[in-house]
């Protein structure tokens, strides 16, 4: 009898989430990853302005965490629904699992990951100047299922916004991604570099069905890992949304925005669905 009452439950719940609409499918998203800074050092921070306009415009996640310290595995856990067992910053790993890159193309879509100071396309060192391969996910896998061609410099992104590849991760090197440095300075540096290198895009994903992504790798140990993520787009209700989520749960979004089954851990997180317009 037990078994029956578990298996009505798993029946229920099941059916509960083929009822929840799917996620907006946008043109475009652009996911861009900043460092090390807590929730409350960036939200209602002057040295933050142009993120603060991003959090009034669009939805800003107010109980957003990462999955661990330190950066190398919430990078890993946001592009592949795993740490990977990974558990540091050493370099360099190889994995040959299913990915975000890999789901997406095998649907028809595209990814490329776009790194400033990244040297040439393709590049699989472990740095090069301000540019470190453990903030970029997606090298990991270019010996197997994501080709050289998805890894790009930052100098890449098109012009043309209407090029971009399906979804993107923008990668600032460690000058322009608040790691290097003291506050408020190396803050207002991140901050003026994505206002200078992405309100284009901001702005034109308003007219173009697209989406902007802003989040955070981890804390700096203060606020129990929790982070600043907001998203942009026309296809987003602006507002402060109390709703407890993690990368796994940004990478899930994803995925169901085109369609795609879950990864990894990422089947055990939530699907953001409260913040679109319907």
């Amino acid at each position: 009898m037990r078994w029956l009452v578990s298996a009505l439950l798993f029946a229920g719940a099941a059916l509960n989430a083929a009822a929840q609409p799917l996620p907006p499918r946008p043109d475009h998203v652009v996911i861009v990853i900043e460092e090390n800074r807590a929730y409350s050092h960036i939200i209602g921070n002057r040295a933050a302005q142009y993120i603060n306009a991003l959090a009034n415009r669009g939805a800003l996640f107010s109980q957003s965490f990462a999955v661990t310290h330190p950066s190398q595995p919430n990078y890993l856990a946001l592009f592949a629904g795993s740490t990977m067992g990974v558990a540091d910053d050493a370099c360099p790993f190889s994995f040959s699992t299913e990915n975000l890159a890999s789901r997406l193309s095998s649907a028809g879509f595209t990814f490329a990951t776009y790194s400033e100071s990244l040297p040439s396309p393709g590049f699989s060192a472990c740095m090069s100047g301000h540019y470190q391969r453990k903030h970029n996910p997606a090298v990991n896998w270019q010996e197997h299922n994501v080709p050289v061609t998805a890894n790009l410099p930052f100098t890449a992104l098109p012009g043309d916004f209407a090029i971009l590849p399906t979804v993107s991760l923008v990668v600032p090197n460690q000058e322009n991604d608040m790691h290097n440095g003291r506050e408020p300075d190396t803050i207002y540096r991140g901050d003026q570099w994505l206002k200078k290198n992405l309100d284009g895009y901001v702005t034109w994903a308003g007219q173009h069905n697209s989406l902007l992504i802003l989040t955070f790798d981890e804390d700096d140990a203060s606020e129990g890992n929790r982070i600043a993520t907001i998203f942009v787009g026309p296809m987003v209700k602006p507002g402060v949304y109390p709703l407890r989520i993690d990368h796994y749960s940004v990478l899930r979004t994803l995925l169901e925005m085109y369609g795609l089954p879950p990864l990894a851990a990422s089947a055990n997180a939530r699907t953001i669905n409260e913040i679109w317009r319907r």
